[in-house]
């Protein structure tokens, strides 16, 4: 039964707006004490959530008061108490992340979305692919590289020309970025327990910047990525209107 939900909301002031309308209507705790997050805003916004969320093992359902809302429910102040009771829960593990810059410097962080590798001056970036310790690419020279998760692969996976990947298919897309060589190597689906690893070749001249979630470092010169099942991301969404239907109904507009 829920009784208590915890409304959070980003800067905008249409989110700021929905949240103080919403807090008058049902009040408003912790989210340490809450039965739900509710957040407002855009998927920029939820996936902020639900990084701060994951200690709590709370579910999150999202309303949308941003710009981009695949992550997002309609917004209505009215019965959102019978929405939230009927919702259906996606869960979602992340990758997590580790990068090893120039300096000698180890850096984690995790993603719900993708670990991407970018090139970070005028040049492309040259990086060496390997799966579970197996090498499967010398060299690919391109303006960056991503690795994504289900749940992340409609965001800059598709717009980097990758697949969209059901939730329930427990792989990996690895896709590359304006890919110069090899020329038309658009990227490979991998198992969700796969290890990849990226090695950035001739890191001093062509240097790269790894990113998760909108999380940086620069001057990378290696970076290991796989999935992280100890961690779960509980996501709400309206009946008929969850993830999956979300990623079928994307790949048919």
């Amino acid at each position: 039964m829920i009784q208590r939900i915890a409304f959070l909301a980003s800067d905008a002031n249409v989110a700021q707006s929905a949240r103080d309308a919403l807090i008058a209507r049902y009040g408003n705790s912790a989210p340490r004490d809450a039965d739900v997050v509710v957040a407002l805003g855009g998927d920029g916004f939820m996936l902020h959530t639900l990084h701060h969320m994951q200690h709590l093992n709370t579910p999150v359902y999202g309303m949308n008061r941003g710009t981009i809302g695949f992550l997002m429910n309609e917004f209505h102040e009215i019965d959102l108490m019978q929405r939230l009771v009927d919702a259906e829960e996606e869960v979602i593990n992340p990758l997590a992340m580790r990068a090893m810059d120039q300096s000698g410097k180890l850096h984690e962080a995790l993603a719900i979305n993708e670990v991407s590798l970018l090139r970070a001056g005028p040049q492309a970036a040259r990086l060496q692919i390997s799966v579970d310790g197996r090498v499967r690419m010398d060299e690919l020279v391109c303006d960056g590289a991503l690795l994504s998760t289900p749940a992340g692969s409609t965001a800059y996976n598709y717009s980097a020309h990758g697949p969209i990947l059901p939730i329930g298919s427990d792989v990996l897309a690895l896709t590359a970025i304006a890919a110069f060589r090899p020329r038309r190597w658009r990227g490979a689906l991998l198992p969700k327990i796969a290890k990849v690893r990226f090695d950035v070749l001739d890191a001093d001249k062509r240097p790269v910047m790894a990113d998760a979630d909108s999380v940086s470092f620069k001057d990378i010169d290696w970076v290991e990525i796989r999935s992280e099942p100890a961690i779960e991301h509980r996501i709400l969404f309206d009946p008929g209107h969850g993830l999956e239907e979300r990623l079928i109904s994307e790949q048919f507009t």
